[in-house]
């Protein structure tokens, strides 16, 4: 089990001690009809252990499922009070659709915890990780009316590439590149 200090936070992987935090953690996205970035499989879990159950699949080449990519799925947890502020998903290499659209890293915080700034340490603290596994830079994208999403990228020396349509979600989205 991967755990990263991040002053006042620590990034963990997903684990049983989570569970009831992470059926909060849904139904908060739920109720403010906001997407699960950079939460993996969560929306379409059942329960916090079946979603526990498929990030560990991801993290091995044995049990990857076939169309993705080996990823690793982060917990952002305040230490004050040991709660889930925010999630975020480092993939390891891109598939078709990671590299026109998704990028490298996904990310959220929950909705009554944003505009305190977390994002952008929760995205600082996960960049040694990525080099750690190989990557020299990092490709994240964001709604292009994502302003606070875009502002914590750049709060982490992300530099624009480009704006590209995804026709399946009939969204624009920004890319940007972080190198380690």
């Amino acid at each position: 089990m991967i755990k990263i200090d991040a002053g006042d936070f620590f990034l963990v992987e997903p684990s049983e001690e989570y569970a009831e935090q992470i059926a909060e953690y849904k139904q908060a996205f739920l109720d403010a009809n906001s997407s699960m970035d950079g939460c993996g499989p969560l929306r379409r879990c059942e329960d916090s252990l079946t979603y526990i159950s498929e990030c560990r699949k991801y993290t091995s080449p044995e049990t990857l499922p076939d169309g993705w990519v080996l990823s690793t799925q982060f917990f952002y947890i305040r230490k004050a009070d040991n709660r889930l502020v925010g999630m975020i998903q480092v993939r390891h290499f891109f598939n078709d659709w990671l590299s026109k659209f998704g990028g490298h890293i996904g990310y959220s915080i929950k909705p009554d915890e944003r505009r305190k700034g977390y994002a952008t340490s929760m995205l600082k603290a996960v960049l040694p990780f990525c080099k750690e596994i190989g990557l020299e830079k990092i490709l994240i994208s964001c709604i292009d009316s994502n302003i606070g999403s875009e502002k914590t990228i750049l709060n982490n020396g992300g530099v624009y590439e480009s704006t590209v349509n995804e026709p399946d979600r009939k969204r624009n989205l920004k890319r940007f590149w972080i190198t380690l």
